[in-house]
This record gives C-alpha cells, structure tokens and sequence, in this order.
C-alpha cells in the first residue's frame, strides 16, 4: 500500500524540525539573515574581521545570493516537489544531512582565507548541487516534467556560483562581476516564474472566500508567458553587457510588463490581510528595480547603481523569500493563514530596511547611519522571523485547520 506524504512525516520519530524541509532550511535561513547582517554591521564598523579570501562586500553579496537564498530555494523545493510529484517528501537524517552541508558552506566561505581554494568551492556547491539531484531523482520519477524549468533555473545558479568563487579567485571585484548578475538574474526568473503562479492563486482564494467578484487574471496566461520570455531575455543581455543602452531600454521594456502584469492580480483589494499584499508588495520590486537599473544605465549621474541592485535584492528577493516563508510555514504547522501583529511588524520592519539602504545612496553625510540603520531594521525583520517562527518550525505540526 503507497504510503501518503502525510504519514511518512507522522512515521519519522526524530525531531520534528526534521519532518518537513520547510522547517530547518527555513529556520536556518531566517537566522543567517539575521546573523550575517550583525557580522556585517560590526565589519563596517571595524568592529569584526573575517577569516575570509573575500572583501567584505563580496561576502556579503555571496552570503545572500548564494548563501541565504540558496537555503529558501531548498526549503521551498523539498516542500512543494512531494506536492508537485505525488512523491515522499525528504524527512529525517537525509534531511539533518542536506542542511549541514549549507552549514558547512557557511562556514567555508567565513574561514576560506586559512583553506584551499578548491576545498571552499566544493564545500560551498555541495549543498546546491545534492539538492539539483534530488529534486531531478523525483521530478523524473513523478514525471513532472513541466517544472524542469525551475531545475533548470536552480543548475544555472549552481554554475553562476561557480562564476563568482573564479572571480574572487582571479582577483576581480565579484560582488559586481559576471556570476553575480547571472545568480540575481536567476533568482529574478525565480520569482517571475514562482510568484506569477502563487500570487494569482493565492489571491483568488482569498477574495473568493469573501465573495469578491473583480478577480485576478489566471496564471500563466499568453501576456504572462511574453512578459517572461521578454525577461529571460533582458537579464541574460544585462548579465553580459550590464552598461549597454540596448539594455537599459530592454530593461525599461520589462518594468512595464511587470507593472501591468502586477494590475492583473488585483493586489489593491488585498490590504486587509497583509499575507496576502506583501506577495504584491514584493513582486513589485521586481519592475521597480528594472526601471532603475534602466535609469542607472541610461541616466547615471540621476540613479545609482547600488539602489538598483538593493530594490532587486533586498526588495525583490528578500520581501518575497520572506512572505514565501511566512505563509509555508503558518500554512504546513496547521495554522491559520493570518498576518498577526509579529508578522505584520516583520513585514514593515523589511520595506523600512529596503527604504532607509536607498537613502544612504542619495544622503552622503548620513550614509554611515543610515547603512546601520537599515541593517538593524534588517535585523529586525529575519530576527524577529526567527523568534515569531521558530517554536512552530521545530516543534511537532498543529493538527489545527489552516
């Protein structure tokens, strides 16, 4: 008799943060955040230097393109391929085994200065690498072939990875180099794809429980499919000649697109239930941070490049690993999928992160406070996930109705 999802987690008897790999690599990534934000400010503040062969910016780059992103990808993967497959999620010690080689890269990359070059970028592709493999064992054996995409997505950041520890290593400054715009152009994609299939979904079923008839636009429409291909386009030309004009209008191009497929999934109607509007809120940083990169290449001396990459990283893929994070979690331990009030303060504690960075570019006398500042509401924002979530990623699920 095939056994359920359901009961191989009730089967496993271990800890229950092992029961689902929402639970540690969520855990763990929320307390990265916080952690290596708190490194950070101490290492602007000359308070702390790392062991490390990267500048601090490149470390700190890394830490969250392929670092704490990489631990959201993972979660969210080895929670939605059982669903996506019919298969047997991965639970107990494989589990406890693929979150400590995240670990051991963290702490590669921290100590890289006193190890081999080739020991910390084994150390580091590990994790990614074994997660590729087991989300392509059960994509082939549940023959679900429609969401190789989101492999394929997941191998070209393993190789950007790999781009970006050959940068550092040849001396190049990486945190600006070409595998970190082909990793930032990935998760993009990422959230283009994944978002433009959950917030729609998402959305709908939460105006349709409160009978409103003005709904979002289906996903995955013709217009979606264009604005995607549009996209992949323009980030692979960004990626390969980041300073080209044809770029910036290409860029221009997309944000428009994105704005426009934003209006179709009627995120106005949702401001009563902040789970629901920070999947808009995040989204939206998506064409905010094209149309200023555009402006960053086409009018310099008017936009910073910086402020553009923030909107993209801090915006766009913090604010949507977070509200992606907050649901699961609230949605897999059996709870209600309401934004309490620690929630709701995360959630603002983030924009006001992302909005005070922004202002230390244009505020050059406060930028030493403002940095600080924006890295404590940081802080903030994942610590205060960490604190909020925790007790329920690692305890047993509530049998509560979601």
């Amino acid at each position: 008799m095939k056994t359920t999802t359901a009961e191989q987690m009730r089967q496993w008897r271990g800890p229950a943060v092992l029961s689902f790999g929402f639970r540690p690599l969520f855990s763990l990534a929320a307390l990265w955040a916080a952690v290596a934000m708190a490194m950070w400010i101490a290492m602007l503040s000359g308070l702390m230097e790392l062991p490390t062969r990267f500048d601090p910016v490149t470390w700190h780059a890394h830490e969250f393109l392929f670092g704490y992103l990489s631990a959201v990808i993972a979660g969210f993967l080895l929670t939605a391929v059982p669903n996506w497959t019919g298969r047997l999620p991965v639970v107990g010690w494989s589990l406890a085994g693929l979150a400590l080689l995240w670990v051991m890269g963290r702490v590669a990359i921290a100590m890289s200065a006193a190890l081999p070059v080739w020991l910390v970028v084994a150390a580091d592709i590990c994790f990614l690498a074994t997660l590729w493999g087991v989300v392509l064992r059960e994509i082939v054996a549940g023959k679900n072939w429609r969401n190789l995409p989101v492999l394929g997505l997941v191998g070209v950041l393993i190789f950007a990875n790999l781009v970006f520890h050959y940068e550092a290593a040849q001396g190049d400054y990486a945190a600006q180099g070409f595998g970190l715009r082909l990793g930032l152009s990935v998760a993009l994609m990422l959230v283009c794809l994944i978002g433009g299939k959950i917030i729609p979904s998402f959305t709908r079923n939460w105006l349709t429980k409160r009978s409103a008839t003005n709904l979002p636009t289906p996903p995955m429409q013709r217009f979606d499919k264009i604005t995607l291909a549009a996209t992949a386009a323009s980030l692979l030309a960004w990626t390969a000649a980041p300073a080209h004009p044809l770029v910036g209008l290409a860029l221009l191009a997309i944000a428009v697109l994105h704005f426009i497929r934003l209006a179709r999934w009627q995120g106005t109607a949702t401001s009563a239930e902040p789970l629901v509007w920070v999947l808009h809120l995040a989204y939206m940083f998506v064409p905010l941070g094209a149309a200023l990169t555009a402006a960053a290449i086409l009018v310099p001396d008017a936009v910073a490049q910086a402020t553009a990459l923030h909107v993209w990283t801090a915006g766009a893929l913090g604010m949507m690993t977070l509200a992606v994070m907050t649901r699961a979690s609230l949605g897999h331990s059996g709870r209600v999928l309401h934004a309490d009030t620690a929630t709701t303060f995360i959630y603002l504690s983030l924009v006001v992160s992302i909005m005070t960075r922004i202002a230390a570019d244009y505020l050059p006398e406060l930028r030493a406070e403002l940095l600080t500042l924006s890295g404590l509401f940081w802080l903030g924002s994942f610590g205060g996930f960490a604190l909020a979530y925790g007790p329920m990623l690692v305890r047993a699920k509530d049998e509560k109705p979601a």
